[in-house]
C-alpha cells in the first residue's frame, strides 16, 4: 500500500477549500457588479483570472465590467482572453458582440452574436446577455446612448424559453426587453416572476421600482427602492434611483421642487458612497447632473474631479458643458476643444456636438456652430425637429432671412411626416423678409435684382398653415396680404391679388375683443384702406372707396392711406407695400 504524505493531503486540502472560496468569490463578484461597484467586482475578476486562468467566465465578466465603465477596447481583450482559454466559450463571443455593439459596429456584433448561439447548447446565459446587449444602458444612464433594440432582445430571449424558465436573471432579462419597448405591463409581469424565484434579491425590487417611476408613480417607486434597502441597506443602486426619482418630482411640482433636490443630491452622495466613489462612479454622477439640469453643481464636481484625475478626458467634456450652461463661454471652449480634439473619436457622443455647436454660435461662431448642430442631428435623428428649429430660429433672431428661410425649409423636408404649422409659417415670414430686404437693398443698387420666387414660396407656406392651423390668427392672412402686395405693386393698375387677405383679416379683427390694441387698430386701418383703393381704381366705385376709407380713418386716424386720399381725392393713391 501507497503511503500519502501528511503534507500532500494538507496541500490537498488547501485545493479543494481553495477551489470552494473561488466559486463562491465568483458569485460575489456578480453580486458587487449588480451593486455597481465595479472596482471591488474588478479587483475580484481580476484575482479570479490569476488563480482560474481557464475558466473563461472569469474572463467574461472582467469584461463586463469593463463595459459598465464604458472602456469597451479593455473588454474586448478580456473577452479574447477567455477566448484563448475556451474557445468554444459562448458568453466570451456575446461580449465581442456587445463591445462592438457599443462601438456601432452592427455587422461585427451580429456575427459575434450567431457564433455565440452557435456555442451556446441549453445555457441559458448567452441567450440572456445577448439580449442586454440590444437593450444596453450604461448604469445610470437616462436615455441610452446607442439605439436599442427590443424587439432583437425578446426573440432572442424566446428561444431559451425551455431551459430558462426557472432562471430569475431571464425573467429579468424580458422585463428589461418590454421595458425598453415602453410594454410596462409585460414588463411589470416578468420582473414580477422573476422576483418569485428570488425574493431577496434587491436588483429585482430596483427594477421593479424603475418601471414605477417611469410610470411618474413617484412615491410607489420610492417605496420598492427602500424595499432593496430593506434586503441590503448598502445596494447603492436604490440610491442613485431614488434621486432621479426626486429629481423628476422637483419638476413635475415646483412646491416640493427645493426640498426634493436636495434629497436627490444627497441620495447621490449615498450611492457614491455605497459604490467605490471612483472616477467612474464620479463620472457616472457628472451624466446624472447633466440630465436633472444642476450645472452649477456639475461645474463644481468636474472642478474637483479635473484636480485629481485631469489625465481622464471625460472630465473636459463636463467642465465644457457646465461652464455653457452657467455662461463662462471661454473656459467652456477651451474645455470642449480639448476634449473633441484629443478623446478618442469613439467615445466622442452625439451630444458633444450639440454644445459645441451652440457654444460656437453663443462666441460668433455661427458656420462651425450650425455645422456642428446639423452633425448632431445626423447622429440622433430624434432631435432633427429640435436642432433645426433652433438653427432656423437663431437665424430669425439675427435677421438673417434668407438662412433662416433655408433652415426652415430643411426642417420641413427632413420632418416629412408633421404639419409644422408653426415652421411653415416662419418658413412663410423669412421668404417674405427675405424679399423685402432685397428690395431694399437694390434701392442703393439697381444692379440687384430681387428673387420674386420668394414670394411664391413664402405665399405657399402660409397657404399650407392657413388650411392646416387648429386655430387661425391674424397673421395668417397680414403676411399673405403683404407678400401680394409685392405681386400687385401699383395701387393705380390694381389687380387685387390681397384683397381676399384683407379681408379675412377685418372679419377676424372685428371679432376680436374691443376695443382693439393700437396695433391692431393700425391693421384694420390698413386693411380697409386697401379696399377703398381697390374700389376706386379697380372698381371705380367711389362710394364704397369713400365708406371702405371713412372706416380706415375711423379705425386708426393717423392711417397715412385716408389721409392721402381725403386730402388728395381723385389723386394718384400712395405706395403700399408693407
Amino acid at each position: 500500500m501507497k503511503v500519502v504524505s501528511k503534507g500532500l493531503i494538507v496541500a490537498a486540502g488547501l485545493i479543494l477549500a481553495g477551489s470552494a472560496g473561488f466559486a463562491q468569490s465568483l458569485a460575489d463578484a456578480k453580486k458587487a457588479i449588480d451593486a455597481e461597484q465595479f472596482q471591488k467586482a474588478k479587483g475580484m475578476l481580476k484575482n479570479l483570472t490569476v488563480t482560474q486562468p481557464t475558466k473563461d467566465e472569469n474572463f467574461f465578466y472582467l469584461g463586463w465590467v469593463y463595459l459598465a465603465q464604458d472602456y469597451t477596447d479593455s473588454a474586448s481583450v478580456a473577452f479574447n482572453k477567455g477566448i484563448a482559454v475556451n474557445p468554444k466559450s459562448a458568453l466570451s463571443y456575446v461580449g465581442l458582440g456587445t463591445a462592438d455593439r457599443l462601438d456601432k459596429n452592427a455587422a461585427s456584433a451580429k456575427a459575434n452574436f450567431d457564433k455565440a448561439l452557435l456555442l451556446a447548447g441549453k445555457d441559458d446565459k448567452p441567450y440572456i446577455y445577448i439580449a442586454k446587449a440590444y437593450v444596453y444602458m450604461k448604469p445610470g444612464e437616462l436615455k441610452p446612448s446607442i439605439p436599442v433594440d427590443p424587439s432583437s432582445a425578446l426573440a432572442v430571449l424566446d428561444k431559451a424559453k425551455t431551459f430558462g424558465a426557472k432562471d430569475p436573471e431571464y425573467f429579468v432579462a424580458i422585463g428589461d426587453a418590454y421595458r425598453a419597448q415602453n410594454a410596462n405591463s409585460e414588463a411589470y409581469v416578468n420582473y414580477s416572476t422573476a422576483q418569485g424565484f428570488d425574493p431577496n434579491s434587491p436588483k429585482i425590487l430596483v427594477d421593479l421600482g424603475v418601471l414605477i417611476k417611469n410610470a411618474n408613480n413617484f412615491d410607489d417607486a420610492i417605496t420598492s427602492f427602500q424595499q432593496a434597502l430593506a434586503k441590503d441597506p448598502n445596494f447603492g443602486p436604490a440610491y442613485r434611483e431614488m434621486a432621479e426619482t426626486d429629481f423628476l418630482q422637483a419638476k413635475a411640482d415646483l412646491k416640493v421642487a427645493s426640498a426634493k433636490i436636495k434629497e436627490a443630491v444627497d441620495n447621490y452622495k449615498k450611492y457614491l458612497d455605497l459604490t467605490d466613489h471612483s472616477i467612474e462612479s464620479r463620472l457616472r454622477y457628472a451624466d446624472f447632473l447633466i440630465d436633472a439640469g444642476d450645472y452649477k453643481t456639475l461645474q463644481t464636481e468636474a472642478d474637483a474631479m479635473s484636480q485629481s484625475y485631469r489625465s481622464n478626458l471625460r472630465i473636459f467634456r463636463y467642465l465644457g458643458y457646465a461652464a455653457f450652461e452657467n455662461k463662462d463661454y471661454p473656459a467652456s471652449l477651451a474645455a470642449m476643444n480639448k476634449w473633441m480634439k484629443e478623446a478618442d473619436p469613439k467615445r466622442i457622443i452625439p451630444r458633444d456636438y450639440y454644445y459645441l455647436g451652440r457654444l460656437q454660435i453663443a462666441t460668433g461662431d455661427t458656420v462651425k456652430g450650425v455645422e456642428n448642430l446639423k452633425q448632431f442631428a445626423t447622429l440622433d435623428s430624434t432631435k432633427i425637429e429640435e436642432v433645426y428649429t433652433q438653427i432656423a430660429t437663431m437665424y430669425r433672431e439675427k435677421r438673417k432671412y434668407t438662412e433662416a428661410a433655408k433652415a426652415y425649409d430643411d426642417l420641413i423636408a427632413k420632418v416629412p411626416n408633421k404639419p409644422l404649422v408653426g415652421p411653415h409659417f416662419y418658413q412663410g415670414f423669412s421668404d417674405y423678409m427675405a424679399f423685402k430686404a432685397q428690395v431694399a437693398a437694390a434701392k442703393t443698387n439697381p444692379a440687384l435684382k430681387p428673387d420674386s420666387t420668394l414670394l411664391t414660396k413664402g405665399d405657399s407656406a402660409l397657404s399650407f398653415v392657413q388650411q392646416k392651423a387648429p386655430k387661425q390668427q391674424i397673421y395668417y392672412p397680414m403676411y399673405r396680404a403683404y407678400i401680394n402686395d409685392y405681386k400687385d405693386p401699383d395701387p393705380a393698375t390694381i389687380k387685387g391679388l390681397s384683397k381676399p387677405y384683407y379681408e379675412q383679416m377685418i372679419v377676424m379683427l372685428l371679432a376680436m375683443p374691443q376695443p382693439l390694441s393700437d396695433n391692431n387698430k393700425g391693421l384694420l386701418g390698413d386693411a380697409y384702406a386697401y379696399l377703398g383703393n381697390y374700389y376706386e381704381y379697380h372698381d371705380k366705385d367711389d362710394a364704397k372707396a369713400l365708406d371702405n376709407f371713412t372706416k380706415a380713418q375711423a379705425a386708426d386716424p393717423t392711417n397715412g392711406y385716408a389721409k392721402f386720399y381725403f386730402d388728395h381725392k381723385n389723386a394718384a393713391p400712395a405706395p403700399k407695400n408693407k
